[in-house]
């Protein structure tokens, strides 16, 4: 994607409002795919969402082009001191406190390799993809033909999950396993407990 881009002169962007600021393990996730965009989005991983903001990132070349251009753009709170003081705050912290490389750690030692053992032991996961503490269980009727589980039993997957005191993202047939950065090993473990006991019930 990033020569054919580079090849037809047009800018690569890419949207890490969900993934970016170390929810993949990495400070953002295009850096596991040894490729640079020339502009990522990026909004509320960048402050733990403590105040509503977001930004773009650019190139270089991008910097220099406007240096010499008038840029005709701008919002009513671009900058504010508030927003920004905050992503400056979020950002000393996870340095500090070693957050990216905690989130890659145990994501990728504990909460990925749980997540996948449950596809061979469960016939209701057609699938399980995922990177750091950012990963998506899809269920399927049928794992061969990877049909998806239908709305209803994914409403009930939804409300057991949630009578077991797991508060989960669903979209379509995928749960989306997404915990706090900050999640301690026995939390995980848990958490992994519940779902599996849950779509036990669908296989």
């Amino acid at each position: 994607m990033r020569d054919i881009a580079t090849e037809h002169g047009i800018q690569l962007i890419f949207d890490e409002v969900m993934v970016g600021f170390g929810r993949t393990g990495k400070w953002f996730a295009f850096e596991h795919f040894n490729v640079t965009p020339d502009l990522v989005t990026f909004a509320k991983g960048v402050n733990s969402g403590y105040v509503p903001v977001g930004g773009v990132m650019v190139s270089e070349a991008i910097c220099e082009f406007f240096k010499s251009e008038f840029f005709m753009g701008g919002l009513t709170y671009s900058g504010h001191p508030l927003a920004m003081s905050t992503i400056v705050a979020a950002i000393d912290a996870m340095e500090e406190e070693g957050i990216i490389h905690y989130a890659e750690e145990i994501g990728n030692s504990l909460l990925g390799p749980s997540l996948i053992a449950l596809y061979d032991q469960r016939s209701v996961i057609g699938n399980i993809r995922g990177k750091g503490m950012f990963w998506a269980v899809e269920l399927v009727e049928d794992k061969s033909t990877k049909e998806p589980l239908s709305n209803t039993k994914m409403g009930l997957i939804k409300q057991k999950l949630t009578e077991r005191g797991l508060l989960t993202f669903i979209v379509n047939n995928r749960i989306h396993v997404t915990p706090p950065l900050i999640i301690k090993p026995n939390e995980i473990k848990h958490g992994i407990a519940i779902i599996d006991e849950v779509l036990a019930e669908f296989d």
